[in-house]
């Protein structure tokens, strides 16, 4: 994934996406600190030459008529022009109720400045300006490096839009031209070069080749394509040319949904980053309180202003939280990204957050933690009105429109033996139990176990032999006629993540409309917790809270649109959706490809997440309780005082110590992978 500054392409009604609007602004912000940083420092250096403290240490002399007016001067300007943004900052945090960093630098430059000042116009005692503004210049600096940190967050929802080309070859009759995407209509013809990205989704009309979509779905393999296939925006195109009718253009495409879900992601607060907000206000007022305490103490003791004055400002100027502001947002911004980056779409930071706790997870098995793809195993005539092959010509005329697996398995067979597929009228479904239809003058019913159940239908013993296989039924004018066995392959993937589950205490079960049989074939083989087997959609719901009474923190996975209320019902639900079913709305997390090891991942970075977000708040309030003390002059006795030049640099440490761990995450999750 390149970088590239074009992003505006992307939309329609001419609003860049947020994520873009709030980078700019973020350069503009990098630049205009990076120059307030460079000024301020230049014009320091006459000041740090004219301080007569500084003068003193180095025992040289540069006095001459008007000297303090020249350092009043350049002081002046550096605390108005350097301090800027943070007096600018002072007043928004206030206004909103919420006093935090910048208040904190604010009032300790203001304190410095002011008591300065009113030294040079004649007030006995000791000038700060060096320190005011080497303060200043150490935390514009902070501020930079803190900016330009926060800036890779948001390059993750960068890199996802330049994914995207700038231009398509549409194809006009026997003539092509190059349009800018953002002008493609739905229906449009476009030619796809060797090579090339994939402008927009859409389905192959003409053409095969194999496309690299691990950008978008994590899949590192490229994937063979032939005709009606689909193909993703932003996939890269092998060695075929592709003529592709477009399906979704900007706003619906696959990729721009994943964009919202980042930025959606990346707006939700989580509970943690409350806690850093409630951690920087609550140092704000310990700063004031000890602050002024301090002052009052030196006086009290009988020390002179000046001396309580300095202890004052260096408190002030030490207890600023940068580290603590950074602490959370960076592990949030890194981790949303680099989940995007590996096929998990974060829609819900809480739940994401919360993954870590998850005990029990309930599969939806197809697809899950099997291939999903069933083939015919067997199938038979019961009755002497009907051959074999009759019975299946009549059961694939209901299941041709379907997308169900069994139907697709079932099609997927006549048309191998090449018989032809009858119409069928009057089509219903039976809720959870099957579909009837008229075909051919016959009343054709394709249906479960269970409804033969209900119906008090004997079930013929040859029906079952491999336990693992699916069984449907296919009743011709409400008398049984025959059935069809198919079966459902375990993903090689899914005995090492269940294993990998154990191992982290995760109780595993699977909820499945499948038969008894199978599920419990399926369960052993996979050694599962448990199983619940015939469940029809709306028991998804039950058997999530039924798990959840048992004081487990359960997550459920599920790919249709029937396991909704249920993934609403988890405490985190995971939507297991192939490519562009990113319909899962009720979903919290949304994995790519259908692979459980994926899940396994996305708890285990969850655990990273918060174990870093800790480990940031430990650290800068751990620091914070270290300086202070020294900074107010605790150890005065022993002859140490933290000045408030050195307070600021150990400060500036701290946040890039955050920052550094934050960038840590990365790592973890490639360990892991």
């Amino acid at each position: 994934m390149k970088n590239k500054e074009k992003i505006h392409h992307h939309n329609h009604d001419n609003n860049p996406p947020h994520g873009h609007m709030g980078h700019d602004h973020h350069k503009m912000m990098i630049e205009d600190f990076k120059k307030r940083f460079w000024v301020s420092t230049i014009l320091s250096v006459p000041v740090l030459l004219l301080s007569p403290m500084i003068q003193e240490f180095f025992s040289f002399q540069l006095i001459f008529k008007g000297n303090l007016y020249v350092l009043f001067a350049l002081s002046s300007f550096i605390f108005f022009y350097g301090g800027w943004p943070f007096l600018k900052g002072l007043f928004s945090e206030i206004k909103k109720g919420a006093p935090g960093m910048m208040t904190l630098i604010a009032i300790a430059i203001t304190v410095a400045y002011v008591y300065s000042s009113a030294v040079v116009f004649g007030l006995e005692g000791k000038m700060f300006f060096w320190e005011l503004v080497t303060l200043i210049d150490i935390m514009l600096v902070g501020h930079w490096i803190e900016m330009k940190s926060v800036l890779g967050a948001s390059k993750a929802l960068e890199l996802l839009v330049s994914m995207m080309p700038a231009e398509a070859h549409k194809v006009h009759g026997d003539h092509i031209e190059d349009v800018k995407v953002e002008d493609l209509k739905k229906d449009d013809i476009i030619l796809i070069k060797p090579g090339e990205k994939v402008p927009a989704d859409g389905i192959i009309i003409e053409g095969e080749s194999y496309l690299n979509e691990s950008m978008l779905t994590g899949e590192s393999k490229p994937v063979k394509k032939t005709i009606d296939d689909e193909v993703i925006g932003g996939a890269i195109n092998g060695n075929g040319s592709l003529k592709v009718k477009v399906k979704h253009t900007g706003k619906e495409s696959y990729l721009n949904k994943v964009i919202t879900l980042v930025q959606e992601a990346q707006k939700t607060k989580s509970k943690t980053q409350h806690l850093a907000d409630k951690a920087a206000r609550w140092l704000t007022y310990i700063a004031l309180t000890v602050g002024i305490t301090t002052l009052a103490i030196w006086l009290l003791l009988g020390y002179d202003f000046t001396f309580a004055l300095e202890r004052m400002v260096t408190v002030m100027v030490i207890s600023c939280p940068h580290a603590l502001g950074l602490a959370i947002p960076l592990v949030v911004a890194i981790s949303t990204a680099v989940s995007a980056q590996n096929g998990l779409l974060i829609r819900n930071r809480t739940a994401f957050e919360n993954s870590r706790k998850i005990s029990a997870i309930v599969f939806d098995k197809t697809g899950t933690l099997t291939k999903g793809d069933f083939g015919v195993t067997r199938y038979e005539s019961v009755t002497d009105k009907f051959s074999k092959d009759e019975v299946l010509k009549l059961a694939s005329a209901l299941e041709q429109s379907s997308e169900h697996p069994i139907a697709i398995g079932i099609v997927k067979k006549i048309k191998d033996l090449q018989i032809a597929i009858p119409k069928a009228k009057n089509f219903n479904a039976i809720t959870g139990k099957g579909v009837e239809a008229k075909v051919e003058g016959y009343d054709v019913k394709v249906v479960s176990p269970g409804f033969l159940k209900d119906e008090n239908i004997n079930i013929p013993k040859s029906a079952y032999s491999n336990a693992a296989e699916t069984v449907v039924f296919v009743i011709i004018d409400n008398e049984l006629a025959g059935y069809i066995a198919l079966a459902d392959e375990i993903r090689p993937e899914s005995f090492g993540a269940i294993k990998k589950f154990k191992e982290n205490n995760i109780k595993v079960f699977m909820a499945t409309g499948d038969n008894e049989k199978v599920a419990k074939a399926v369960s052993e083989q996979l050694g599962l917790d448990g199983y619940y087997a015939e469940v029809l959609p709306h028991q998804k719901v039950e058997i999530v809270k039924e798990i959840q009474q048992k004081g487990e923190f359960v997550a459920m996975t599920g790919d249709g649109v029937n396991d909704a209320p249920a993934l609403a019902q988890a405490d985190v639900g995971i939507a297991v959706g192939s490519g562009t079913d990113v319909a899962a709305e009720t979903a919290d997390i949304i994995l790519v490809n259908s692979n459980p090891q994926d899940i396994l991942n996305l708890i285990l970075f969850g655990k990273a997440t918060y174990k870093k977000m800790i480990q940031n708040l430990v650290w800068a309030t751990a620091y914070n309780a270290f300086a202070i003390p020294l900074a107010a002059g605790a150890l005065y006795k022993f002859g140490f005082v933290l000045g408030p030049a050195v307070g600021a640099v150990f400060m500036s440490l701290s946040t890039i110590i955050v920052a550094i761990n934050a960038q840590l995450l990365k790592k973890s999750i490639k360990t892991e992978n």
